[in-house]
């Protein structure tokens, strides 16, 4: 099996490896930049949690919103879990608030794997005997109509050698990343394909996949996963996702496997996350997170060469202190440079901000 997956990657086309430069150029500026708004970021996290868990749930048949899971989410220490769609949400939440907080602490191996099944599935009842553990029955995946079986779309790996194949997909994974034998997104994007193409588990794999898709990406330095949901441009391409599957699985087995469908699907919404990623952290939205007084500051230097923190204080009719934080603030996010030291201090607005402009993708 190993080598079958090395295979895989053997041919891969140039335009790849292109949006992969691409996705780790904007990933490193984002990086860098992250450090300079804590407030913003910790707001799109808390908001990436509700489209992350509203989209991943829906691509699966859940019907609440975004509004409507906020809503729940706000208050579901005072209500009980009343339907499937409440408990798989409250369920891939929490899952995905560990995953945002820990990646560090959490390794990619079979035990993690089945715990976050198991997570997925805490407070869905009828799954309380299958939760973390392998599938004992095939679970191929169907067309369905009216509640029955129309016809088979693709054979899943059956019970029996499940656990052989899982542990030899990690294995191939963690190995592979270890040796930087290919770039992680290629890894990665194999790692998934296979994973669903074996389903391991009764229910929760579609779901599981996309968390594990934010876990290993963010232990590779891909730190922009908490702030632009992976989730989200999946359930907009939703008929693409499943058809870039199911060609590309089609091929296993065969003396000509190829998952190149599948490559040009997931490097796509991964290039697409880290343009939005370097959009958030741009030159114009950094300076939208100046409160009034640090834009007055900022006003006031833009408008003389230099000043001491007394002067500024005059020009705004602003108190020392004041003027002093909202210096600190804007020396952060590089925006304003010191001149000397001590008493002789002033201070320059510096005269280009192109830390976190990137082009876009039609000009790069």
């Amino acid at each position: 099996m190993k080598n079958l997956l090395d295979k895989r990657l053997s041919d891969v086309s140039p335009q790849i490896y292109k949006k992969l430069l691409e996705i780790e150029r904007m990933a490193g500026q984002f990086s860098a930049g992250a450090s300079y708004a804590p407030a913003l970021l910790d707001r799109l996290k808390k908001s990436v949690l509700i489209t992350s868990t509203g989209a991943s749930t829906r691509i699966e048949g859940s019907k609440l919103t975004d509004r409507e899971i906020e809503a729940f989410i706000k208050d579901v220490g005072i209500q009980k879990l009343e339907n499937r769609d409440e408990q798989e949400v409250k369920g891939y939440y929490d899952l995905m608030l560990k995953i945002f907080d820990s990646w560090r602490e959490i390794d990619v191996s079979e035990s993690t794997i089945r715990q976050f099944n198991n997570d997925l599935l805490k407070y869905v009842t009828t799954e309380a005997g299958h939760r973390g553990k392998y599938k004992t029955m095939d679970n191929s995946v169907a067309m369905v109509k009216d509640g029955k079986v129309v016809t088979t779309i693709f054979k899943t790996t059956p019970p029996l050698h499940t656990p052989k194949k899982m542990q030899d997909l990690i294995a191939w994974t963690n190995e592979a990343l270890a040796q930087v034998r290919y770039p992680v997104l290629l890894v990665t994007a194999n790692f998934l394909v296979e994973y669903l193409a074996i389903h391991p588990f009764k229910d929760g794999n579609g779901r599981s996949s996309r968390a594990l898709t934010n876990l290993i990406l963010l232990k590779n330095d891909y730190s922009f996963m908490p702030y632009v949901s992976h989730e989200k441009f999946i359930e907009d391409n939703k008929s693409r996702y499943y058809l870039a599957l199911r060609r590309s699985q089609s091929t296993f087995g065969t003396k000509k496997e190829s998952i190149s469908e599948w490559l040009d699907f997931f490097i796509e919404v991964v290039h697409r996350q880290a343009k939005q990623a370097s959009i958030l952290l741009s030159k114009e939205n950094i300076e939208n997170l100046l409160s009034k007084k640090q834009q007055d500051v900022w006003t006031c230097l833009q408008n003389v060469s230099d000043a001491s923190i007394e002067e500024i204080a005059k020009k705004t009719n602003m108190r020392v202190p004041t003027v002093y934080q909202a210096i600190s603030k804007l020396i952060k996010l590089k925006k304003v440079e010191r001149i000397g030291f001590s008493v002789a201090t002033r201070y320059r607005k510096i005269a280009e901000h192109v830390d976190y402009k990137i082009k876009s993708e039609e000009n790069s």
